[in-house]
């Protein structure tokens, strides 16, 4: 068969992604935060946008956040009409920004109270503070110990090597050694010293039962506390009383009196000092009850507000070189883009937070329990989008309910069957049930897999035993063998 050469033409059509489309997807997928980030990175850039003053963009959200705040009885569900097509370059240069966004002058705010001087207030160092660590701490002890210098080069590089929760893990004395060119048996002592001695308890230790028995040891609990600890803390997890009192001779009940002491002893003995903040959540948007019906009000606090630049508009107006215009004619284009972007993400987030109350109504009046299956494609109907854009507007956006605050994305649920008159259930609610069975149960006598699909059951709920131990363990609940109460 030979081959031949020839010329073909083909008409088709093909997805081109601009890198105006490409922002818009990743301006609507960003949290709340990482947008701001991002805008105020573009502030930097782009010389045709600015932002609008504080003041006036604060008097500019009274009526949303503000009044929210204050429980006022306004919505201000955005209400911009997006021409989602590219403008020329031509076109961009026509546009009308006094319609979209007005020059603002910024008033200086006049104030009847004294100020302070500059040399009246402290200084910045004064005003840092730094919280003491648990190597801050080990540290301060071994420099007011009694240490010889050379025990103090061993017991320092201990301690730097300890973990959060003031385990030696990563490193082994025999490694030590070998760094400081020391005998091993020698580093051991040093360990031994900062583990009798040193504050927290327990810091030091290569393992959790090390840990224990160094406390048991200090608090003089006993042997049975002791024995336990070195030889049965498996069989303690397992809170198989019975099979430790026979291992060691005694009643249970000693033994229980023993766990109650082991269980006042401290396994992270560097707990107090770990830093642990909470994780503040601000909603991209709220859900607020406005004369009878649900509203969706966006959060624009902190959200700077834009503008183009009067200054470069002006430039850009009354002429100049070939390269200034081009230059400023691609800076405007951008600045459109980027605030065109803007205002179709809040859109879009309104318009998705909107059809999720119409689909979870009675959510928002009696809470979880009422949570409705829902899917992506539910909403993607309902606001005539691809289901696509609804997964990258419900990702990282959280919405602030009358029932608390939620991921947007919570509200998508699996279905669960119902049984009877009980319609089918979202996977959140079940999960919600089986939390409420655990919690109300008999500590002596806890509930297990099977007996909880039977209470459900009962409930008019159809759930496979699996699924309930699936649902337990994305919650945390430990087996019912694990819940039982022994004292």
């Amino acid at each position: 068969m030979g081959l031949d050469m020839r010329l073909e033409l083909k008409l088709g059509q093909q997805l081109v992604m601009t890198p105006q489309l490409q922002q818009a997807i990743k301006l609507l997928q960003l949290s709340r935060m990482d947008l701001i980030d991002a805008v105020r990175e573009e502030l930097m850039e782009n010389p045709m946008l600015e932002e609008s003053s504080e003041i006036d963009a604060h008097a500019a959200r009274l009526d949303t956040v503000q009044e929210m705040r204050d429980q006022d009885q306004k919505d201000r569900t955005p209400d911009v009409e997006v021409d989602g097509s590219q403008l020329s370059e031509q076109a961009a240069n026509q546009i009308d920004w006094e319609a979209y966004f007005q020059n603002y002058s910024t008033p200086t705010p006049g104030t009847g109270t004294q100020r302070l001087r500059d040399d009246d207030l402290p200084g910045y160092e004064a005003t840092l503070t730094k919280e003491t660590t648990l190597h801050d701490h080990l540290i301060w002890q071994l420099q007011v110990s009694e240490f010889s210098e050379q025990e103090k080069r061993v017991a320092s590089t201990l301690v730097f090597n300890l973990d959060d929760d003031g385990y030696l893990k990563d490193v082994t004395c025999a490694q030590i050694a070998e760094e400081l060119d020391q005998d091993e048996e020698y580093v051991e002592e040093v360990l031994e010293i900062i583990q009798d001695t040193f504050d927290p308890i327990g810091v030091g230790a290569r393992d959790l039962k090390e840990c224990l028995l160094i406390q048991a040891r200090f608090h003089e609990l006993g042997s049975i506390v002791e024995d336990i600890i070195a030889k049965h803390l498996p069989n303690l997890e397992k809170k198989n009383i019975p099979a430790i009192a026979r291992a060691l001779e005694i009643d249970e009940d000693e033994i229980i009196e023993a766990a109650k002491l082991i269980a006042s002893l401290e396994p992270r003995p560097g707990r107090p000092y770990i830093n642990e903040r909470p994780r503040y959540i601000t909603p991209d948007i709220y859900i607020r009850r406005v004369d009878g019906e649900y509203k969706a009000v966006l959060n624009e606090d902190g959200m700077p507000r834009l503008r183009i630049s009067a200054f470069y508009r002006q430039a850009l107006s009354s002429g100049g070189n070939s390269d200034t215009k081009k230059y400023v004619t691609e800076k405007l284009n951008s600045a459109q883009w980027l605030i065109r972007s803007i205002q179709q993400r809040q859109k879009t987030i309104v318009k998705v937070t909107e059809s999720i109350i119409r689909f979870q109504r009675d959510f928002l009046e009696k809470g979880v329990e009422h949570l409705k299956p829902l899917i992506l494609r539910n909403v993607a109907e309902d606001i005539g989008m691809h289901e696509s854009t609804v997964s990258r507007v419900t990702n990282n956006k959280y919405v602030h309910t009358p029932q608390g605050i939620f991921e947007l994305k919570y509200f998508f649920n699996s279905t669960i069957t119902g049984v009877g008159s009980q319609g089918d259930l979202a996977s959140e609610a079940v999960k919600k049930k089986i939390k409420d069975l655990v919690s109300q149960e008999d500590g002596d006598d806890p509930y297990s897999d099977q007996k909880i699909v039977e209470l459900l059951r009962k409930d008019g709920v159809k759930i496979a035993r699996r699924t309930v131990a699936k649902y337990r363990e994305a919650m945390g609940v430990l087996p019912s063998s694990k819940r039982r109460r022994l004292f």
